[in-house]
């Protein structure tokens, strides 16, 4: 996630350095059409590349609307995940009865759910999280996960069977058994609406209408620009050019929030404030730091 900080100049060019380079290239052969052909060439009246100018404008707020949406709803539902994370344990603390409660049970259910919180965003990012389930789970149950393809699933199970057991041996009654079950429900639509987000993939043929639509703008311009001398017409060019592909490529970046970029949903982030909240409602002395940011975003 992008900070409230001054952001780089390198950071922001390096994004569309490739279409600028091939916006530098046009610009070159239509100056040369115009110094070498220029009197066979057809005038264009400048309202063209102003219709195909509000055009582009329409579709990049379109694209950067819908993006922001898709953003917006992972970092809701990771949100919904810090609640539900803390209301689990929380329940587990009040719910399972003295007799039965001990503190290497509370520990075994903290410690799963942070290994979910940070197995779930490594699953989302494309990474292996069974390195950092190592850290939080018994071998058992590292090793009911390894033969899983859906880790974070898997430790869901192993919520399950574990209420499910607290159940049969009295330890719950049934209207605690049902609470904790939907406590377990929300955890699971949360990771079905993140993978949801993550699978559906923005339509490219719209990325691909809007890059043409912005070289044929940019094209157009320049040749209705016959009578302003090279030197002068590229800068215009260029901030035309800039500016239509930095709004499409923050467009493209927010479509995936699990692509692992500083425009990311800072899930590793959101994991570790978790991890800290859990092992806070465990009375432990040694707590980790929240994840420190980078020099401008927090992932």
């Amino acid at each position: 996630m992008l900070l409230d900080a001054k952001l780089p100049a390198r950071f922001i060019l390096r994004q569309i350095l490739p279409d600028v380079a091939v916006l530098l290239l046009i610009s070159v052969v239509f100056e040369g059409l115009k110094v070498f052909l220029g009197q066979y060439l057809p005038p264009i009246p400048l309202t063209l590349p102003a219709i195909l100018g509000s055009a582009i404008s329409l579709l990049l707020a379109f694209a950067l609307s819908q993006s922001y949406d898709r953003w917006w709803e992972a970092r809701k539902v990771w949100g919904a995940i810090v609640n539900d994370s803390r209301s689990l344990v929380l329940q587990g603390r009040s719910f399972v009865k003295p007799t039965h409660r001990s503190p290497a049970l509370l520990r075994g259910l903290a410690y799963r759910q942070v290994a979910w919180c940070y197995g779930l965003g490594e699953a989302l990012r494309g990474q292996d999280p069974m390195v950092t389930l190592a850290r939080y789970l018994p071998p058992e149950e590292r090793a009911y996960a390894e033969r899983h393809a859906n880790k974070p699933l898997a430790l869901l199970a192993l919520h399950t069977a574990q209420i499910q057991d607290l159940y049969e041996q009295g330890a719950l009654n049934p209207y605690q058994q049902v609470q904790l079950d939907a406590t377990l429900v929300r955890l699971c639509d949360a990771m079905g609406r993140a993978e949801r987000i993550k699978s559906t993939v923005f339509p490219t043929n719209y990325r691909r209408l809007v890059h043409f639509l912005i070289y044929l703008f940019l094209g157009t311009l320049s040749l209705s620009l016959v009578e302003i001398n090279g030197l002068v017409e590229l800068p215009i060019l260029l901030m035309f050019a800039v500016t239509f592909f930095l709004v499409e490529r923050t467009a493209r970046y927010m479509q995936d929030p699990f692509s692992n970029l500083p425009t990311d949903t800072p899930v590793t982030a959101i994991a570790r404030t978790v991890e800290i909240n859990l092992r806070h409602l465990l009375d432990e002395e040694t707590v980790p730091a929240p994840l420190p940011a980078e020099a401008f975003y927090l992932m």
